[in-house]
């Protein structure tokens, strides 16, 4: 195994959990302080993590190509199959459509901004759709190579806003406290979401190989580099902002209106703005690749009678076989997003449900069938008791969902 694929697989997991949801953070904990905000981060993180490394329990025993529609089939039957499936088409073509709708108009901006031109919303998006469709379909190596290069300059700019910001902090508005206790059970769902990474993981294990030591540390490095990065971020931003100034803020708009005032340095906008483009780019990328290489296993299997799976493979039916994924994994979002993206906007709020199932329910109801059946090979530590507080958790971030929506407790993000 080579370090460079490695390095690259590491990168694909933490750009793909690294998105815009950074964003929403500060405006999700305003009401919490840093320190109860800095402990819920840190509690997602290592449930997230774990869950991620049950994932890999479960690839071991599998084929390399295995999607989570196939892991769920064999291990969960056809409901745990359908379940699968379900959850993975909502969140994956939730998510592109919303990347396609905010990412196209960003784009249109800037090219109408750069060119003086009157392009339409619906240009960007299909240019980026087309962009992103390419690097995708050509594999998981180009989609590796651009984000690596988007990840860095993610990284360069995010750099620049701290140098900026940290001087301004106060250590007084550190130490402010939660106004509410309730808003620590609404945060949960945008912090939870904030480390969604679990879709790539089948394609990262089918580029690495089943290497369990390796893709150990890409999962477990993957993943604590966003936990850095948010941390500094919680520490720079409610720093900067009281809590009273941080709550004032209902949008991300407003927000970063804000730093730019209180520090009276139009860069910090400059800059937050290239980092939200960058962060859209890198969790597109990373989705998207989830959910062509999901497509693209059930396709083949579908097509067990035709000539991929008998025998007569080539060079021209893979190209075709991956553009016909490509044109299923990206139409649709792309169709919603230009004719009706407010139906996928709305779906957003239902993000975090279609995640737990994803990265919490099925991991741990897939381990725990495989434990019963493999006595041998590796497990992750923590026995019957983790998995019982990992589905515990995944329940308390649905119930704070449904209570978000039914407005029993306060909305935040």
């Amino acid at each position: 195994m080579t370090a460079n694929k490695i390095v690259g697989s590491t990168l694909i997991i933490a750009g793909t959990a690294l998105g815009g949801g950074m964003l929403a953070l500060p405006l999700a904990s305003a009401g919490l302080g840093f320190y109860t905000s800095a402990f819920l981060i840190i509690a997602n993180w290592g449930l997230m993590t774990y869950t991620a490394l049950l994932m890999l329990e479960i690839h071991q025993h599998a084929e390399q190509d295995a999607t989570l529609n196939s892991l769920a089939k064999n291990l969960l039957g056809k409901p745990g199959q359908y379940l699968a499936t379900f959850a993975s088409f909502f969140l994956f073509y939730a998510l592109c459509a919303a990347y396609i709708a905010g990412g196209g108009s960003q784009l249109t901006h800037k090219i109408n901004d750069l060119l003086d031109l009157g392009l339409t919303p619906q240009f960007g998006a299909i240019l980026l759709t087309i962009i992103v469709a390419t690097v995708v379909s050509i594999g998981t190596h180009s989609v590796d190579l651009v984000n690596r290069i988007l990840f860095s300059v993610k990284i360069i700019v995010l750099a620049l806003t701290l140098s900026l910001l940290f001087p301004h902090i106060e250590s007084i508005n550190l130490l402010e406290m939660p106004v509410q206790q309730g808003l620590l059970l609404s945060a949960l769902p945008v912090i939870f979401t904030s480390f969604g990474f679990h879709g790539s993981i089948p394609s990262i294990v089918r580029y690495v190989g089943i290497d369990i030591k390796t893709l150990k540390k890409v999962m477990i490095c993957g993943a604590s580099a966003p936990l850095v990065i948010y941390l500094l971020w919680q520490v720079a931003t409610q720093g900067v902002l009281s809590q009273s100034s941080l709550m004032a803020n209902n949008s991300l708009t407003t927000f970063i209106t804000s730093l730019s005032s209180v520090l009276q340095q139009p860069q910090v906008s400059q800059s937050v703005s290239v980092f939200a483009d960058l962060a859209l780019a890198t969790s597109f990328l990373g989705v998207s690749l989830g959910l062509f290489d999901l497509l693209s296993g059930m396709m083949k299997r579908a097509n067990i009678n035709g000539d991929v799976n008998n025998g007569s493979h080539n060079r021209s039916d893979g190209k075709s076989h991956r553009m016909k994924t490509a044109l299923v994994t990206f139409l649709p979002p792309l169709s919603f997003a230009l004719f009706y993206p407010q139906g996928f906007i709305s779906a957003l709020g239902y993000a975090a449900i279609a995640l737990v199932i994803l990265a919490i329910f099925l991991p741990v109801a897939m381990v725990s069938k495989q434990r019963k059946a493999q006595a041998s090979g590796y497990r992750v530590m923590g026995g019957n008791v983790t998995l019982v507080l990992a589905s515990l958790m995944g329940c308390l971030i649905i119930a704070s969902q449904f209570l978000q929506m039914a407005d029993v407790i306060p909305s935040v993000g």
